[in-house]
């Protein structure tokens, strides 16, 4: 590929270059490319350093329940950025109605304790298996329906009777064993549960093998609960998409607040690992779809390194910027995850590919937990695009820095990184080019059972379908990626600009101009109401592109509640930094203890 820092292909000429249906056709590409900016920042997407304005236009598919519909695990909220009132004695109960929903027991519990229930012979692997289904049941199908589940492994028992069996006769595969992991529904499953990517395209449709990270975790021990409900395609089908929408599951819901967004395209894994439905999940990532619904769910998310963890077997949105990684209550379940997804697949040779900074062997990330890492850990603020925008991010903010700081860190504030505003046509094109390309050849492969077998056969499917599937929003993007190949000049030198801008001008050089270990910033805003009317607003404030664009490294962890929605905290930097950013996120996570459960409350607290 070329680089060609001076490309200019997406800003629009004066008028006396054009001809008027040149300009035309410039104002329908513009006006495209910033409904995309509004659809990666509900899912989320920003250009960091730049606040633009979220409006993507959203629509709730179906009427949620009643505030009297309400039930769930009892916990108190995280200290916000204001003071709130007493809640009101009605939503009190109706909160403290989680003690007759099943599994209570199971509640906020680590992968660690659940062994040790495991260990105690107070639970075996398939009583959990029974207990995580029966809180589902009750709080994903009924109480708050949270719709965050698509559908459960009718498998799962068998599955935890041989090991337990294995555990009884002594051998323990590792940290992993009999431990039940929801997984989101674009990661292919070789059993009896479908892949479906949340679109009734592939409704029915079962992938013909494992997906290489879910024979990991089946290796390690883990059971495959379930498939969790996405935003469909993992929110890059059409204008106006809806984060945790999907044609098959409908709207997922965020359980702070179950009139808030859940975030995406992870959305299921996040609710469901928040509302204790498992005791963690697995999502992917393209910019923003594991750290935004973790950040909106009080959870630690990691997005690891284009090239750490295998893409095989992944309904795929871009080869440049997707991964999987883990989303967890505690940033030790994380680490334990990682360590199991990560490693090299022939199936994926980026995973092999050479890299100065990878790992020269199998890394146990569970080594970087150290409490005390942020002492003399140098690490940059960036503000511009961040401050300013958010009174309640702006107040958790400060009180994270001046945590980091008691920590022993050493800011160096501001350490800006102003992203070019042709940055965000840039990612957008590759973004649209490697769909095309890449979702065809994967369709091509699914079995005789899928009704699609090419983007352009999906395109067709949900034209023949409107009602189901085009109700909520359409398929622009689906239909202008068709034509596009890799060998475009637009695509080339887009994907060049991308690396340069991220890489080289921005990560990589303030870093080293500072000497950082970290950059630092609010993962995003708090939770947005789901509107039926005018769509998602958004969030203003993202941390997701940077590292994204780049293929870096980035975690987020709790950084407390605004209104008592979750807002998270995040750690980025260089390529395979994922050690060093595990144990920042660590430490100040043991600093701060900021994860709370959820309440399932109608609406948040009025202040």
């Amino acid at each position: 590929m070329t680089d060609d820092d001076d490309d200019d292909q997406f800003s629009v000429a004066g008028p006396e270059r054009r001809s008027r249906e040149e300009q035309e056709d410039q104002r329908e590409r513009d006006a495209l490319a910033l409904n995309r900016r509004d659809v990666f920042r509900s899912g989320a997407m920003i250009a960091v350093g730049a606040a633009l304005p979220g409006c993507g236009k959203r629509e709730e598919p179906r009427p949620a329940p009643g505030a009297g519909s309400v039930a769930g695990a009892a916990a108190g909220s995280g200290k916000a950025a204001e003071p709130v009132l007493p809640t009101p004695p009605d939503i009190a109960a109706k909160a403290a109605a989680a003690e007759a929903v099943p599994g209570v027991e199971l509640i906020e519990l680590t992968i660690a304790d659940l062994q040790e229930r495991m260990k105690m012979g107070s639970d075996t692997a398939k009583s959990l298996v029974a207990k995580y289904r029966e809180r589902i049941e009750a709080l994903d199908r009924k109480g708050p329906m949270l719709r965050a589940v698509l559908e459960l492994n009718p498998e799962a028992d068998a599955i935890a009777d041989q090991l337990d069996a294995e555990r009884k006769a002594g051998k323990l595969r590792g940290p992993l064993h009999g431990i039940p992991i929801l997984i989101k529904d674009n990661i292919d499953t070789g059993d009896k549960m479908t892949t479906t990517a949340g679109s009734l395209a592939l409704e029915g449709s079962h992938a013909e093998k494992d997906a290489f990270v879910v024979g990991k975790l089946r290796e390690a021990g883990a059971i495959i609960l379930g498939k969790t409900n996405l935003s469909e395609w993992a929110n890059f089908r059409g204008m106006a998409s809806s984060s945790g929408w999907s044609g098959r599951g409908g709207q997922c819901r965020n359980p702070y607040a179950l009139d808030r967004s859940p975030s995406g395209s992870s959305s299921g894994s996040g609710v469901a690992a928040a509302a204790s439905l498992c005791a963690a999940a697995i999502g992917s990532e393209t910019d923003g779809s594991i750290v935004s619904p973790s950040s909106a769910n009080g959870l630690v998310g990691i997005k690891p390194t284009v090239g750490l963890v295998s893409r095989a077997g992944v309904v795929p949105l871009s080869a440049s910027q997707d991964t999987l990684g883990p989303m967890a209550r505690t940033v030790a379940d994380a680490a334990a995850i990682l360590t199991v997804i990560a490693g090299p697949d022939p199936a994926d040779p980026v995973t092999s590919a050479p890299h100065k900074l990878r790992p020269t062997a199998p890394e146990d990330y569970t080594k970087y937990l150290d409490a005390k890492a942020l002492a003399g850990a140098r690490l940059g603020v960036p503000r511009k695009g961040f401050f300013g925008i958010s009174r309640g991010v702006d107040g958790l903010m400060n009180a994270a820095l001046t945590k980091l700081k008691e920590l022993g860190a050493v800011l160096v504030d501001p350490a800006e990184l102003p992203a070019p505003p042709e940055l965000g046509p840039a990612e957008l094109e590759v973004l649209s080019t490697e769909m095309g390309v890449y979702l065809t050849k994967y369709l091509a492969g699914r079995k005789a059972d899928a009704h699609v077998h090419s983007l352009a056969e999906a395109v067709e499917f949900n034209r023949q379908n409107a009602n189901r599937e085009l109700a909520i929003f359409g398929q622009e993007y689906f239909e202008q990626a068709v034509p596009k190949k890799l060998t475009d000049k637009e695509y080339i030198e887009a994907r060049a600009k991308c690396i340069k801008v991220t890489r080289d001008q921005l990560i990589d050089k303030v870093m080293n101009e500072h000497k950082l270990d970290a950059f630092v910033a609010a993962t995003g805003g708090p939770a947005w109401l789901i509107d039926p009317v005018n769509g998602d607003s958004g969030t203003a404030v993202s941390a997701s592109t940077l590292p994204a664009v780049s293929g870096y490294a980035h975690v987020t962890v709790p950084a407390g509640q605004f209104r008592g929605l979750p807002v998270g905290l995040s750690f980025f930097g260089r390529a395979y930094s994922e050690g060093k950013l595990i144990s920042l996120a660590y430490s100040f996570e043991q600093g701060t203890k900021h994860r709370r459960p959820p309440r399932y409350l109608p609406t948040v607290e009025i202040v």
